[in-house]
């Protein structure tokens, strides 16, 4: 996650059912308690649209959740800035799909 995300106060990361994190010292946080989860997970990226307009990008992309408590859904909106030729990410945004069955 660290070559991936903007080191800066001006990134922001929103996971499902969280608030907000601002700043790399709160997002990177985060990741760790993520992942040192005794809950195994895995992703399976599905419905993914990149777009790149100079130097921002957005990555939509639905993350497909598989772990020992059953599967979830979230949608997610990736947004990159370039900067001295390499793209970091400065904003997630995830959010659960939740559907519904008749």
């Amino acid at each position: 996650m660290s070559d991936v995300w903007e080191h800066s106060d001006r990134a922001v990361c929103t996971h499902p059912g969280w608030s907000s994190l601002r700043g790399w010292a709160a997002i990177v946080s985060s990741f760790a308690t993520l992942f040192r989860s005794p809950q195994s997970l895995q992703f399976l990226l599905t419905d993914t649209m990149a777009s790149v307009d100079g130097d921002t990008a957005w990555v939509t992309v639905d993350e497909n959740l598989l772990g020992d408590q059953g599967g979830t859904a979230v949608a997610a909106l990736n947004l990159f800035s370039r900067a001295d030729g390499r793209w970091r990410m400065v904003v997630h945004h995830g959010s659960p799909i939740h559907v519904t069955r008749s």
